[in-house]
Parts: C-alpha cells; sequence; structure tokens
C-alpha cells in the first residue's frame, strides 16, 4: 500500500512544480512583454520630441535656398552654403521654431540659432496642413538707399533703447558689421540679414553687451541664423538634469545638490565678481539702463579663466522699454504688474494701472542668486562680513529716495570685499 502511495505523491509534486515553472515563465514573459512595450513607447516619445524639437536641417535648408536666391548674405553665408566649413552639430533645442546647435565654423566652436516657422500639429489619419514659415526677408524693398537704411536702424534702436546721446555711433558700428564681405559697402542681401538680426532682441542685446565682455561675441550670421561664441562652463552651478529626473527630485534636494557641483571659492569669488560687473555696466551704462528680469544659473556660465557670461540676453529688457510696457498694463493687486519672470512694480489701485519704477533693482536680485553660492565655502574670517553685505544688498529697493548712491556703495563695498581677499590668488 506505501508503495502504491508513494508514485501518486510523486506525480503530485510533479505536476505542482511542473505548473509554478510554467506559472514563473508567464509571469517573465509578461514582464519582459511589458519592459519592451514600455521601452519601445519611450523611444518612441523621445524620437518624436527629437524630430519635433531639432530640425536644423530645415533651417540650413531655408537659409541657404533664400542666399542662393539672392536675397540674403551675410558672413557665414558661404561658408555654410557653399564651402560646407561651417556646421551644426549637437542639437540644444527646447523649442520648436528656435533652433539652437553647437557647431563649428573653422578654428571656432560655438552657438548656432536659428528661427523657424510654427510647426503645425494633426491628429492621425488627417491630412497635415503646410507648415506656417517665419517671416520672409523682405526689408529693406529694393531701391532702399544706404541712407535710408541708416536712418531705419536709427529709428529701431531709438525704439529700443530710447533717447540716447550715442545712437548715430552704434547705427555705424552696426553698418560695419553688415558689410559681410568686407568690400566697402552694404549690399540689399547684406541689409535684408542685418534687419532680420535686429528684430531679435536678444542678438541686439548680446552686441551691445559683448564689448565688455559681458556675453558671448558675434562670430558670424546669414540671414536671422548667427553664431556666437560657446561658453565653456554652463549653467553657472549645479548640474543639468536629464528631464525625466526633474519633476522627480525637490526642489530642496536639487538647490543642496547644485551648490556641490561649483569651482574653488576663490574662482567663484572671481565669477561673482563678473555678474556685480554686469549689474555696474547696465545700471547706467552706454547705451541706457537695462533690467535683468531673470537671474537664474541656467542664464549664465563662465570660461576656463572664471570670467562670468550671459548665455541668454533674452532675460534682459532695456528699462525704456519695460517701463513702456508696464505703463500699459492693467491690474488689480501687485501681483498683476510682473514681467518676465522677477522684474515687478506696484500697483496703482485707484488707477488700476500699473506703476513704471520696478520694485528691486538688478543689484538685490543679483545678491538673492549669490547669497548660497558664495557663503558656502567662504573663508571664516570674512564669511560673516559678507552676509552681513549680502543680506543689505538684498534689501535694495527700487524705489529708494537715495537709491543711485545707495546702489553704488553697496555695490562698490562688496566688489572690494571680494577683491581683498582674491587678489593675491592665482585665480584673481
Amino acid at each position: 500500500m506505501a508503495k502504491g502511495l508513494f508514485p501518486r505523491a510523486w506525480v503530485k509534486k510533479s505536476f505542482y512544480f511542473q505548473a509554478r515553472i510554467s506559472f514563473v515563465r508567464v509571469k517573465y514573459l509578461f514582464l519582459t512583454w511589458l519592459t519592451v512595450l514600455v521601452g519601445s513607447w519611450v523611444i518612441y516619445v523621445q524620437y518624436s520630441a527629437y524630430t519635433e524639437l531639432c530640425r536644423g536641417h530645415e533651417c540650413k535648408n531655408a537659409i541657404c535656398d533664400k542666399y542662393r536666391k539672392g536675397i540674403i548674405d551675410g558672413s557665414a553665408c558661404s561658408s555654410l552654403c557653399d564651402k560646407g566649413t561651417l556646421y551644426m552639430s549637437r542639437c540644444l533645442s527646447t523649442l520648436p521654431n528656435n533652433q539652437v546647435y553647437t557647431g563649428s565654423w573653422g578654428d571656432h566652436d560655438g552657438i548656432i540659432r536659428c528661427k523657424l516657422g510654427e510647426v503645425v500639429h494633426y491628429e492621425l489619419g488627417e491630412e497635415p496642413e503646410p507648415r506656417r514659415e517665419a517671416p520672409v526677408f523682405d526689408k529693406p524693398t529694393r531701391g532702399t538707399s544706404v541712407e535710408k537704411f541708416r536712418e531705419m536702424v536709427f529709428n529701431h534702436l531709438k525704439s529700443k533703447l530710447g533717447e540716447q546721446a550715442n545712437l548715430a555711433s552704434l547705427v555705424s558700428q552696426i553698418l560695419s558689421i553688415a558689410d559681410g564681405n568686407r568690400d566697402g559697402r552694404v549690399s540689399l542681401p547684406e541689409a535684408r540679414s542685418t534687419w532680420a538680426l535686429l528684430q531679435m532682441d536678444e542678438v541686439l542685446l548680446g552686441y551691445l553687451l559683448q564689448d565688455r565682455g559681458h556675453t558671448p561675441r558675434l562670430l558670424g550670421y546669414c540671414g536671422d541664423l548667427y553664431m556666437t561664441e560657446r561658453v565653456a562652463y554652463r549653467p553657472l552651478y549645479g548640474l543639468s538634469l536629464p528631464w525625466p529626473l526633474v519633476s522627480w527630485v525637490p526642489s530642496g534636494v536639487q538647490r543642496t545638490m547644485d551648490q556641490w557641483f561649483t569651482p574653488s571659492w576663490p574662482r567663484k569669488a572671481k565669477i561673482s565678481m563678473g555678474l556685480l560687473e554686469l549689474v555696474e555696466d547696465i545700471f547706467h551704462g552706454t547705451y541706457g539702463s537695462f533690467l535683468i528680469c531673470d537671474l537664474a544659473a541656467a542664464h549664465f556660465g563662465y570660461t576656463d579663466r572664471h570670467e562670468l557670461r550671459l548665455t541668454n540676453t533674452r532675460a534682459v529688457v532695456p528699462e525704456a522699454e519695460f517701463k513702456r510696457t508696464m505703463r500699459a498694463l492693467k491690474c488689480e493687486t501687485d501681483s498683476d504688474c510682473v514681467y518676465g519672470v522677477d522684474c515687478r512694480t506696484s500697483c496703482d489701485v485707484p488707477e488700476k494701472r500699473c506703476r513704471e519704477e520696478p520694485v528691486q533693482p538688478n543689484l538685490a536680485k543679483a545678491c538673492s542668486t549669490l547669497k548660497d553660492y558664495l557663503l558656502r565655502g567662504a573663508p571664516s574670517g570674512m564669511r560673516e562680513e559678507l552676509e552681513r553685505q549680502l543680506y543689505a544688498c538684498m534689501a535694495l529697493k527700487g524705489n529708494a529716495g537715495q537709491m543711485n548712491m545707495e546702489h553704488s556703495l553697496i555695490l562698490n563695498n562688496l566688489k572690494a570685499l571680494l577683491w581683498r581677499q582674491i587678489s593675491h590668488t592665482k585665480d584673481s
């Protein structure tokens, strides 16, 4: 009897074992299928996003087509379209109609930017609509004299910068750049390229600030495609996390991590001096005053010599344009009076209009950006004084009665304090 039970128990156990193996196989097969499905979806989404965002070949084709038709010309056109010595490398675009690539041009490494028409979305199964083209290069028109073009440029700069004593000198500099082939005259295609560039505030403001070394130098252009120097290190501090991780990392943890990835303190002090000098130069600069309306670290970088560069001039706005915009804004509360990310004015509630004077000057916002950056790792002998000066700087108000004098005093004291610490080091 025991002999009869043994085979039956063995068969039962064997059946159970095989069923368990089959279940495990099915489970792993399902998990493998699910992984492949999710992975394929992620790859598809990434590829779709890349093809929509990265359209450098379209940009080059559109620009070179207009160049070959004689509509536009510029210092980079021949290298881009004929010789092939200017080419795009890695895509950095974050918007489909604003193409950004790393690039090379002979011995120069740089950043290439180009405008494109809007991407039109459509549902699966529908006929796609034609892509909306970017504005054509229709100004100046045929028959426009150089003097008339000079007048056009002057009036455009005046509308952007307000009344400035040296606008005529700036116009002459721009006409010199417009002569891309250096033949001593500005042709109609060259004038069209220059006019297209001047419509982009970031190009104009970048040019105004490059003489003082605050922005990457303009290397060349063709139509509204242009190339600037590449900044070796950016952002100013921290890590540029891949987009899937950004939403998962808490902002407090992100700020702490940012401070881990910074240069030595003397080098941070030198970079900070560069930001303070930028603020000083645009406070009452050669071409008027400007406001920085987004002082995020992502908009700044620095060179191998630890010299600060403003890499996104869209964050800068001429004070004249800012005031004109704010005067036109209707409001109920102060929260309605915001330009960009952090340029604010107060609301005149009875009039229901925004006032034109900024609540906080550039210097106060710059000190807020630099506070954690400079205090971490600061020498113990000057940390307390540095912290005191930074907080005094952050307390500055834009509408203070003696703001000009107070602004200059705090700025000079802070620069002097930093300079005393690094003047004897090799980083100075």
